[in-house]
């Protein structure tokens, strides 16, 4: 029997996150809610180009197929449009052959308050306000930002990278960093090393990936011809030898990262653009920037180096 979306990963996504929006938002700006309204039902059957999360939501749904008795995964749609309008957003998820079925279409409200009626560890979105509305609530939350939409359909593996703190962890080592210099957060994490982190607005997420990539290690060892989707990879400024309290937040929490890379102040684009994500997740927004521009980035706006 499939799972009940109280045991599933859920993430949620808004349709300017799934898709590229960049026509209708504009009809939107500059004529009103009405010309909006004509505008999608004139083009009711003209569907909408896949956006910024659409490789990621793609691949992340492709793990129903290869557990379809369990189904651990769902996609629900949380958008700001209307039922009515929202009609071309779904047309374009059939044609585009994602399996997302549950929605909640707010006419003009923001969506936010129902991430967790929907369960979501994660929610999408290319509009700021309703992110940090999210964020501000305690929810899982991350703002799209604009990139180049790149879909390889050979490339079935999904490749999700995360920053540490104010990510997956909290942003207390941020918080002593900010308040003071270098040498006293090196000194705060190296006398705390043995103390693991507190979670992060994404540590739900990155726990249950890992459950996930844990149901893909029993197939391996069943099938040694199985080919495995997930492939997580933590990206973070830190060196030793404040690398040991990561270390030990993540054997505290039972969870691991196929790849962890301490950089030490280095850029982060130099991995990025070797480990080509499907999602970077990152707190600050000056980590969040590629010359080519084909990363797709996502901004978690959550602790002290958001105020």
């Amino acid at each position: 029997m499939a799972y009940s979306i109280d045991k599933k990963l859920v993430i949620a996504v808004s349709s300017s996150a799934l898709f590229d929006l960049s026509e209708s938002d504009k009809v939107f700006r500059e004529q009103g809610a009405k010309a909006y309204k004509s505008y999608q039902e004139a083009n009711l059957n003209v569907f909408l180009k896949k956006g910024v999360a659409f490789p990621f939501v793609r691949r992340f749904l492709s793990i129903n197929e290869r557990f379809p008795d369990e189904k651990p995964v769902e996609v629900v749609l949380l958008s700001r449009n209307s039922a009515v309008t929202g009609k071309r957003v779904f047309r374009s998820i059939q044609h585009h052959d994602l399996d997302i079925s549950r929605a909640a279409f707010m006419e003009g409200k923001s969506p936010y308050s129902y991430i967790p009626a929907f369960n979501a560890s994660l929610f999408l979105s290319a509009n700021e306000g309703d992110v940090l509305k999210a964020i501000d609530a305690g929810y899982p939350a991350g703002t799209v930002l604009p990139t180049d939409v790149v879909n390889d359909d050979d490339d079935q593996e999904l490749r999700i990278a995360f920053d540490f703190d104010g990510v997956i962890a909290d942003d207390e080592s941020e918080s002593v960093y900010q308040d003071g210099e270098l040498d006293d957060f090196v000194q705060h994490e190296v006398s705390n090393a043995k103390k693991p982190h507190n979670p992060g607005p994404l540590a739900n997420l990155f726990t249950k990936l890992s459950t996930l990539q844990q149901l893909e290690a029993g197939e391996e060892a069943k099938n040694k011809d199985y080919q495995r989707i997930i492939r997580t990879s933590i990206i973070t400024a830190r060196s030793a030898p404040t690398h040991e309290r990561v270390i030990t937040t993540l054997e505290n929490w039972g969870v691991s990262a196929n790849e962890t890379f301490f950089l030490g102040g280095m850029e982060k684009e130099r991995i990025l653009n070797i480990l080509k994500p499907h999602m970077f997740f990152d707190d600050q927004k000056t980590h969040l920037q590629s010359e080519v521009g084909d990363i797709p980035m996502v901004h978690i706006p959550f602790g002290i180096t958001n105020q």
